[in-house]
């Protein structure tokens, strides 16, 4: 984990995101972008997980320029801006889009294995298992 004033900034702006929110096995939301910002050591890639989901999420309340607005780098948003999964875009494709970003692949490989631990779900693989180790090998295959 990184400590700074933009990752506080992010931290505050995505708890205030998910505040009222709970994921698929009741906890409240946030934990899950916290859980992936706990894994990284820098600060562009903390305030990525942060906020990765936001947008996609919360569309009506955030959006890209309201990051660049609050002094979040250009790096920042490309990365947020490619892990925003537009729903007229293959899943597949998405991924494929995610690899050549540093920033968004670490972020993006992060979720994948947070999203993959059954624990999460009380030991039930999540519906999109297959897709997501698909997906994980795809962002892993020209790093190993």
């Amino acid at each position: 984990m990184f400590y700074s004033e933009k990752v506080k900034k992010a931290a505050q702006l995505s708890f205030m995101a998910y505040k009222d929110d709970f994921d698929k096995a009741g906890y409240p939301y946030f934990m899950h972008p916290v859980t992936l910002a706990l894994q990284l050591d820098d600060e562009d890639s903390v305030c990525v997980a942060l906020l990765h989901d936001v947008v996609e999420d919360h569309p009506d309340v955030f959006d890209f320029k309201y990051f660049e607005s609050q002094g979040f780098n250009e790096k920042v948003i490309e990365a947020l801006k490619l892990l925003t999964h537009s729903k007229n875009v293959d899943y597949i494709d998405y991924i494929k889009q995610i690899k050549h970003n540093e920033i968004a692949r670490k972020v993006k490989i992060a979720d994948l294995m947070h999203n993959l631990d059954a624990r999460r779900l009380g030991g039930k693989k999540p519906k999109k298992y297959e897709t997501y180790l698909k997906a994980l090998a795809i962002l892993k295959e020209e790093y190993i």
